[in-house]
């Protein structure tokens, strides 16, 4: 038998600061691949054809009260204005293992919902952060890295995406 590895701690950075105590929650981004339907002369079904990412990577997260900093880089041009790094440490009850997670991200807060604000009640403020780059280490391994504007897209150690570049010349 074996009991699932569940997450016991996190804490969240934002461009370096520790929201330690304050981070409530974090929704780490879906990560999403767009693809279409094909069906050629010959073939008896459809086939699903990649075609890269789809939609938007979005993480968004809550902090139960006031951080200042969080409106610093409010409706900055740059697609990677903010940093944030999630760690968490995933731990299973019928041994005593930790595994340790990492979540890098890149990207711009493109929500800030202070919530409801009334005297002497909880205040928690929602944000979303739109990214353009994202990396999942587990156990000190990457096991997911995108970068988006790079065109990087690497699978334990593997680029999916250098011959394409080769290919681009670039």
């Amino acid at each position: 038998m074996a009991l699932p590895k569940k997450l016991k701690g996190l804490n969240l950075f934002g461009n370096g600061d520790s929201y330690q105590g304050q981070v409530q929650s974090v929704t780490l981004p879906t990560l999403t691949r767009k693809i279409e339907e094909w069906r050629g002369g010959g073939m008896d079904g459809t086939v699903g054809i990649d075609m890269g990412m789809d939609g938007l990577m979005t993480c968004q997260w809550t902090v139960g009260g006031l951080i200042e900093s969080i409106f610093d880089n409010f409706g900055a041009s740059r697609i990677d204005a903010d940093l944030l790094r999630m760690t968490g440490s995933y731990e299973r009850d019928d041994v005593d293992e930790v595994s340790a997670v990492e979540v890098v991200m890149r990207g711009r807060h493109t929500e800030i919902d202070m919530g409801d604000a009334q005297s002497g009640e909880n205040t928690e403020h929602q944000v979303t952060t739109t990214l353009s780059y994202y990396r999942l280490d587990i156990d000190g391994t990457t096991k997911i890295e995108i970068d988006l504007p790079n065109n990087v897209l690497k699978v334990n150690g593997e680029d999916r995406l250098a011959k394409r570049r080769q290919a681009l010349g670039i």
